[in-house]
Formats: structure tokens, C-alpha cells, sequence
């Protein structure tokens, strides 16, 4: 016991020399920081041109992260005296009992480091985990968040990424690509479908027009599957492009009477 004691006094500051007034002042300070970081810095951003808005959203999470290590290492110092040894005792005994007692969350928070890292999505991005796509929309330290197309979020450990693969659509960039599919019946003119959808892409008002609009034809057993392939002016208007080039390519393939194909469902016996 009296050892234990005496261990102790040698790692920390007596009570009546450690500043908790200090303490407790860059603890708030950083809470506050890291709070109005993640309020405001997605609503200054969405202000800005869309090109600077994939180039500021995914400071948010490293400047957070950056925040709370400064807090850390300005803090630990104010009772405990800063000594290799100690802080090597300090840090390996909490770092045991946490690897112990939350296993599940230490990998999430190794994994979520290493994701701002290698950043495999970032804020704004939109990607697929786990059959699950949206929008990343917050990366905190344990997990992200995806809001899907039906304004739902879902909460995503980080942990993910040591078993599943991620699926990036747009990769920081505002730019993405999009398909529109069409299935018709085997009696048409090629030739005269694929210049009618390309019209088609070329007159969205959607189009971002400085990059390729491609018409991919394949032939199935069942139909012929055209696919219009084109990038929106804005990644976030992907859902609205794809309505677009469907409609107005349905309407332009009926004016020529072309027939659309169905899938004929079987179901099992």
C-alpha cells in the first residue's frame, strides 16, 4: 500500500498544485471549439461555390481531431509531472484498460484516425457501405454518418473498414457519374435510339457539357439495355438527373414508336 502510494505521489502533482480551474477552462474551450466546428462549418460551406465545398467539408473531422489532441496535451501536464516514464506508465495503463473494456470502440477510434487519413470517404462524399448509400454528412471519431435518399440517417462505426469494401461515387469531387436505364424490345433502329438519347443527355439542363456524355447499348436475351452515362453539374443532383434523362427519354423513344421491354418474373416452385 505504501508503495502504491508513493508511485502515486511521484506521478502526480500534490491536489493543492494542480490549476482544475485552468483545466476545466481548455476542456470547455476545446468542447466549445469542436461544437461550433461541427454546427457551422457544413452551413458555411454550403455558401461557398461548389468547388471550395468538397475542398472545406472534410477539414471539419481533422480540425476536431487536432483540437482534442492540443486539449490532451495541454491538460495531462497540469497534474501529472512530465516525465518519459510517467507518461509512459500513464498512457500504456489507460490504453490497457480501454483496449480491455471498450475493444469494439477502440477500433472504431484506430479506424476513424486512419480514415481521416486515407480518407475513403469524406464529408460530403457519397458512398456505399454495407448495401447502405447516401451521403456522408458528419465523420466523428468513432463512426460517420450517411444520410440516404429516403432522409434517413444511419450511424456507421469506422470499424467497417478493416472487413467491408466501400464504394465511393464521387471520391471528393463534385462531379459523379450517372446512368439512366433504358430495355427495349428487339424490333427498333439502333442507330436512330442511340442518337435520340444522346440528344436527350445533351439537352438536361442538369448536363454538366464539358465532360463526355456516353449511350452504351448491350444486348440481351429479352431486350436491347441502353445506358446513358453523363455527369450532373452537381454530384447532389444525381437523383434528379437520372428522373430527367429517364422521362424525357421515354417521351423522345414513344414519339418514334419504339416499345419498351419488361422483365418476365418467374417465381419459384
Amino acid at each position: 500500500m505504501g508503495d502504491t502510494v508513493k508511485n502515486a505521489e511521484q506521478i502526480f502533482f500534490d491536489l493543492d498544485k494542480i490549476p482544475f480551474l485552468t483545466i476545466l477552462l481548455v476542456l470547455v474551450s476545446a468542447f466549445l471549439l469542436t461544437y461550433i466546428l461541427k454546427k457551422y462549418l457544413p452551413s458555411v460551406a454550403e455558401k461557398l461555390p461548389p468547388k471550395f465545398r468538397y475542398y472545406i467539408l472534410p477539414l471539419g473531422p481533422i480540425f476536431r481531431v487536432l483540437i482534442i489532441i492540443i486539449a490532451v496535451f495541454l491538460v495531462i501536464p497540469m497534474f501529472i509531472r512530465p516525465t518519459l516514464q510517467n507518461l509512459v506508465a500513464i498512457f500504456g495503463s489507460v490504453g490497457l484498460a480501454l483496449g480491455f473494456a471498450f475493444k469494439d470502440f477502440a477500433s472504431s477510434l484506430i479506424a476513424g484516425i486512419i480514415a481521416l487519413y486515407e480518407q475513403p470517404y469524406r464529408v460530403g462524399d457519397r458512398v456505399t457501405i454495407d448495401g447502405i448509400y447516401g451521403e456522408v454528412v458528419a465523420i466523428n471519431l468513432r463512426s460517420l454518418k450517411i444520410l440516404t435518399y429516403e432522409d434517413t440517417v444511419v450511424t456507421i462505426p469506422h470499424s467497417r473498414i478493416w472487413n467491408d469494401s466501400i464504394q465511393n461515387a464521387n471520391d471528393g469531387s463534385r462531379e459523379q457519374l450517372c446512368v439512366a436505364d433504358f430495355y427495349l424490345k428487339l424490333k427498333h433502329d439502333p442507330g436512330e435510339v442511340k442518337a435520340i438519347l444522346h440528344d436527350v443527355a445533351i439537352s438536361s439542363p442538369f448536363t454538366l457539357l464539358r465532360r463526355p456524355v456516353v449511350v452504351v447499348v448491350k444486348e440481351q436475351p429479352w431486350a436491347t439495355h441502353y445506358k446513358i452515362k453523363a455527369y450532373p453539374v452537381d454530384g447532389r443532383d444525381e437523383f434528379l438527373f437520372i428522373s430527367d434523362l429517364t422521362v424525357k427519354g421515354r417521351q423522345a423513344l414513344s414519339e418514334i414508336g419504339a416499345e419498351f421491354a419488361q422483365a418476365v418474373y418467374s417465381p419459384k416452385k
